[in-house]
């Protein structure tokens, strides 16, 4: 399957997950410390199972790859990502909250550029600016 794909899956389960999470949240009246430990919790089961055949590979990434996934992964963008996020839609509208929250790819873009040594050209300029647009857009009023 082609990788754009996997991105418009990942972009559907997001936001179906978001509006489960908030409508937790408030119905179970959760915080949003309780509401991502539980999301996490589950997530670590079920992915735990799904990547078992693959845990040999730890030992064999080496530790600057498994310091790189603990520091992106584990806390930046699940630990303290995920706790802004909760915050987030806890206290406001969904409208409101996912189109700045999901801007991820905009600053995932920039990092690319700017450390990763990725190619800037005139389709990543427009990309980001209507990015950016749609976002205005979408959160003023």
């Amino acid at each position: 399957m082609k990788p754009q794909i996997f991105a418009l899956l990942t972009a559907i389960a997001w936001g179906v997950g978001g509006y489960f999470e908030k409508k937790g949240l408030h119905l179970g009246n959760l915080s949003p410390q309780v509401g991502i430990t539980i999301r996490t919790a589950i997530a670590l089961i079920v992915l735990g199972v799904v990547s078992f055949p693959e845990w040999k590979q730890i030992p064999a990434a080496g530790s600057k790859a498994l310091i790189y996934m603990v520091i992106g992964g584990g806390v930046v963008a699940g630990s303290i990502g995920m706790l802004c996020y909760y915050l987030a839609i806890k206290g406001a509208p969904l409208g409101k909250v996912m189109p700045i929250a999901f801007t991820s790819p905009l600053f995932g873009a920039l990092m690319g550029l700017w450390l990763g040594g990725e190619p800037f050209n005139v389709k990543t300029a427009i990309g980001m600016l209507m990015t950016i647009g749609g976002i205005i857009i979408l959160t003023i009023g």
